[in-house]
């Protein structure tokens, strides 16, 4: 099941359920003069994507495909991509490109620093570095600044069919209950707790966002500064064990 629906100006998430893990993929296009996927995508679930991108540009115009950290429902697809679109190249941070991307990717990625800037013709995207948040000491952001869409992975993750966007608080309630339910089982845990995860969420949270683009899950339009700084106490409650 594939749906398209636009969350921001020229921003169309692409949503595939797979009704076996209740569980929404969320792969983000932006439409530009160099058009940006962020999320590649499983290997297996490449067609459905490249049919679903075809509806909103020829796929073998995509110029970046970025991620957050090296997972498969994340970059699993990239050399599919980089096999479609001859002109398509690897977007991540530094960490990501020098652990991972150098053998994986067929080509070589961009490797960007923390606060480096894409510019993509009408679209800005600032990459944040942020490791651990949500996985993995690759892992990184990108904020774009025109709409102040914040690309936020598997931050806010919900499970469910749920509607493509939202502007109700009750996300957060969606994601807690998300979280705990994976706690009994082989998922557990699959959100470190470190040292650094309430700074991280209170740097993105200064970002303002006004679009959080989530990749399991609703997409949320509001405050995003205010649903990331509700996030953090629920992590440190449910994988720190802490209620203060």
């Amino acid at each position: 099941m594939t749906r398209i629906d636009e969350i921001a100006p020229d921003v169309f998430r692409i949503s595939l359920f797979a009704e076996q893990f209740n569980l929404q993929f969320n792969h983000f296009l932006v439409r530009d003069d160099q058009p940006l996927l962020f999320h590649a995508g499983m290997r297996g679930m490449f067609q459905p994507l490249a049919d679903a991108v075809g509806e909103l540009i020829d796929p073998r115009r995509l110029r970046w495909v970025s991620w957050s950290h090296f997972e498969v429902d994340e970059c699993g697809g990239l050399n599919r991509w980089l096999s479609l679109a001859p002109s398509a190249q690897g977007l991540c941070g530094v960490v990501g490109a020098m652990v991972n991307m150098g053998d994986y990717a067929d080509r070589p990625v961009r490797a960007m620093d923390a606060g480096e800037v894409l510019d993509t013709g009408r679209h800005r995207f600032t990459y944040h570095a942020t490791p651990h948040l949500p996985h993995g000491w690759d892992a990184g952001l990108l904020l774009e600044q025109t709409t102040r869409t914040l690309f936020c992975s598997d931050l806010v993750h919900q499970v469910g069919d749920v509607e493509p966007l939202t502007e109700s608080a009750d996300v957060l309630g969606r994601t807690r209950d998300a979280i705990v339910s994976y706690q009994s089982g082989p998922l557990m845990d699959y959100l470190p707790y470190t040292p650094n995860t309430a700074r991280l969420l209170g740097k993105l949270a200064d970002l303002n966002p006004a679009t959080l683009a989530v990749m399991h899950g609703s997409s949320f339009r509001g405050d995003g500064g205010a649903v990331l700084r509700g996030l953090s106490p629920i992590l440190r409650e449910v994988f720190a064990g802490e209620t203060r």
